[in-house]
């Protein structure tokens, strides 16, 4: 069988995260999400804090350095191009084509499927949820008023969507950009876990035993 890829997109609050642990679980897998970032400081040589206040987010070179308290020395430094998004972009892009060289494994955002789409195997999913089901997830896993979780919901998907229209030229969150796009509430949690893991094997045509 060799190995498989499965990425991870998903509204904020949609359950996304979950599901794709669940998912490696189900298939024994390697799982990937923030480890991504991780792996992109130890690969690059710079702080994890880098990655993580530019993660999934796009902004200016000059403006990025500032929001890192990076002291700016001028237009033609070296820097601002390391530490711009889209240099801080090429190292996560190189961490997700290095895990994904390692073996079979599930990661969630940072644009992956585009990333990894000429990989032989690749399966990209979206996941999407109710506003309600989504709020309340919120509420629950960051601890915050249902108003402030209306704003972080919009403004954590604004934020993702730029990212992706911008490294991608695709559309985020748009049927047409993925394999597979479902929405959880329809079957709730588990159920939409195995519904993707059967969606996996059918399209491999066969159960998979064993995953390398």
């Amino acid at each position: 069988m060799g190995k498989i890829i499965i990425t991870i997109g998903r509204q904020f609050g949609s359950g996304g995260r979950e599901i794709g642990q669940k998912l490696a679980s189900a298939f024994g897998i390697a799982y990937y999400d923030k480890e991504l970032m991780a792996e992109a400081a130890k690969s690059s040589g710079l702080s994890r804090e880098f990655f993580e206040k530019a993660d999934e987010r796009v902004a200016s070179s000059l403006a990025y350095s500032y929001s890192v308290g990076f002291p700016y020395m001028g237009l033609f430094t070296p820097y601002t191009d390391v530490l711009s998004n889209d240099g801080l972009f090429k190292f996560q892009s190189e961490a997700i084509r290095r895990v994904a060289d390692k073996g079979s494994c599930v990661l969630v955002g940072r644009c992956a499927d585009y990333i990894l789409r000429d990989y032989p195997k690749c399966f990209s999913v979206f996941i999407h949820n109710t506003k309600e089901n989504r709020i309340d997830r919120i509420m629950d896993s960051q601890h915050v008023t249902e108003e402030q979780a209306k704003e972080l919901m919009i403004k954590t998907d604004k934020s993702r969507a730029a990212y992706y229209n911008y490294y991608t030229n695709k559309v985020w969150g748009a049927a047409s950009s993925y394999d597979l796009s479902i929405n959880v509430a329809i079957l709730g949690i588990d159920a939409t876990v195995e519904f993707i893991k059967s969606f996996v094997e059918q399209k491999l045509g066969q159960r998979p035993p064993h995953f390398g």
